[in-house]
């Protein structure tokens, strides 16, 4: 593990996980990974509930990490890869609320009330498919909703607070030469100058998944039912 991505969810790391592929870092371990490939749900349900954790096993293969829910676990990575170094995505607080609310918060309060009789049939046909995808809104609890915002999501002035005081951690435990603070609106620059590699010729990535993210879910609950694995 050579990079390590501190910053949560919704701050840029789906731009990030593209850039440092493009520079050599890659493959990238990101959410998108654990939506792919369902058998690692039940890997982080078993970090996340306190069963079993081997880093080294979990990330076989990838060079570097960044977004949920490798993010809820930035102090035990840097620890365990102390030569990696970390990069806190950052952007202005507000917006970034505005952004997760609408998007990974609310899948996740929708959890929370009784589903429509279509979805409950959707997440039987799931579960009887693919049964380690079918964990998912459990792993997403315990490793980030509870874990990290004490399951208080739907409180917008704490989700907020969490999220500056996380910044203010992260800045506060990593050495000033291990660590960028990055607002991926930067681009190129400040990432390969922390990392030491030569600017691309391409344009610095964006990938922006808010419009998208409604529609993915349920084409992957699809996919799965229909394809399985």
């Amino acid at each position: 593990m050579k990079v390590i991505g501190a910053g949560f969810g919704r701050t840029g790391t789906a731009s990030l996980r593209v850039a440092l592929d493009m520079l050599g870092y890659g493959p990238c371990y990101h959410m998108s990974v654990v939506i792919a490939e369902p058998f690692r749900v039940r890997q982080w349900l078993d970090v996340g509930e306190g069963r079993a954790r081997d880093w080294d096993e979990m990330f076989a293969g990838f060079q570097s990490a960044v977004d949920w829910p490798a993010a809820s676990y930035w102090r035990e990575l840097a620890e365990h890869y102390p030569e990696a170094k970390v990069i806190l995505t950052v952007r202005d607080p507000q917006r970034w609320y505005d952004s997760v609310s609408d998007t990974i918060f609310a899948s996740a309060l929708a959890e929370r009330r009784p589903l429509p009789v279509r979805r409950r049939i959707i997440r039987w046909l799931v579960a009887r498919r693919v049964p380690d995808f079918a964990l998912y809104p459990r792993m997403a609890r315990a490793t980030v909703m509870d874990r990290i915002f004490d399951g208080r999501i739907d409180d917008p002035a704490y989700v907020v607070e969490v999220f500056e005081r996380h910044v203010a951690e992260v800045r506060a435990a990593i050495p000033a030469g291990r660590l960028l603070v990055f607002d991926v609106r930067e681009g190129w620059g400040p990432l390969c100058a922390f990392l030491g590699v030569p600017v691309p010729d391409e344009p610095f990535p964006q990938v922006n998944e808010r419009v998208a993210f409604r529609r993915k879910w349920p084409r992957r609950q699809f996919q799965l039912i229909f394809r399985g694995r």
